[in-house]
Formats: structure tokens, C-alpha cells, sequence
């Protein structure tokens, strides 16, 4: 594992594979919210990816984009050891159905790839819904790409999101 600490004090220059800058970056410049850049490569599973990031399977936070309807989606951020409860969900935003986009709709409503989707730099500011889980917490997530987390203070990149945040989860079915 690799890590590198970043703050919001002016780094730049960071660059992913295709040396374009990660727009997560910028946006998280912009809050002042302190952040470490963690670069692990490829990872085939979450708790690999837990492994890899040197946390527990619970602060590797999943970002995932629900659809309400057309050009309505919304980023719901959820522990590692759990999946969204769609009734919960449904029942918080009083509504009778969501779905989940495609991974190239996911991504032309992000710009982001799935497994690197992050609220932070999105190319739409959708509403984010959190875990109540969360909070409390030093979380790592999406980078905007493969093999890099972002670590940061779950509360305050809570805060700074708008989220809502709520009991939207179940835990991780057993397998």
C-alpha cells in the first residue's frame, strides 16, 4: 500500500494513469476538508480493499448512485459491511421506486467510472443520502479513479455534502 497525505493547503499536480487530474481533488481543495490520498492498486473485493487501505471493512465507504427518475439521481453512501435497505430508502425520500443506473449511465451522471465514484467532484451536485452508520467515523472512499481512496473525516465530509443522513441500510447478506 501506498500513501500519500494531501491537504487542502494548494497541493497540485496530482495526476491519475491517463494524466488527468482526479476532479475529487479539486472539489475537496475547495471545502478545506483535510484528506489523505491513499494509492493501493487494484483490488478485486471490498474487504481486499480494506486490506489494502489498512482499515476495517466498515470504513471503506460505497458510494452508490440511485435513480429517482429522469436526470434525478442521488448519491446514497453506505458502510462496507452493508447494503442499502430499499424500503428505508424509499420510505426516506417518499417514494414508491428507485433503480439503479447502468454502469454507463452511472458514469455519464458522475463522471466517474463505478468503482471510483465519489460526491466530491461529481460533474452534477446530486443529493446525497449517508448511513447513520457513518458518523463517528474516519472513512475512506472513492477517488474518481481505480486504486486510489480518499480517507477523510466521515462528519465533517458529511457536513460539508448536505447529506441526509439516516438508517438506509441492512447489514451485508451472508454468503
Amino acid at each position: 500500500m501506498s500513501t500519500v497525505a494531501f491537504s487542502h493547503h494548494g497541493r497540485t499536480g496530482r495526476v491519475n494513469v491517463a494524466g488527468v487530474p482526479s476532479p475529487a481533488y479539486a472539489a475537496l481543495d475547495a471545502t478545506g476538508l483535510p484528506y489523505r490520498v491513499i494509492r493501493h492498486g487494484p483490488v478485486r473485493s471490498l474487504a481486499e480493499a480494506a486490506r489494502a487501505r489498512g482499515v476495517a471493512v466498515p470504513d471503506v465507504v460505497k458510494t452508490i448512485v440511485v435513480r429517482r427518475g429522469p436526470d434525478d439521481h442521488l448519491f446514497v453512501l453506505t458502510p462496507g459491511d452493508r447494503v442499502i435497505s430499499w424500503p428505508k430508502l424509499r420510505a426516506l425520500l417518499n417514494v414508491n421506486r428507485l433503480s439503479l443506473p447502468d454502469a454507463a449511465t452511472a458514469k455519464a451522471v458522475t463522471g466517474y467510472e463505478r468503482g471510483t465514484i465519489t460526491p466530491f467532484g461529481a460533474s452534477t451536485a446530486w443529493p446525497v443520502i449517508a448511513d447513520e452508520r457513518l458518523r463517528g467515523r474516519q472513512i475512506t472512499l472513492g477517488a474518481g479513479e481505480h486504486g486510489v481512496a480518499l480517507a477523510v473525516d466521515a462528519d465533517r465530509a458529511l457536513d460539508l455534502l448536505a447529506a441526509t443522513v439516516a438508517d438506509v441500510t441492512d447489514p451485508e447478506p451472508a454468503r
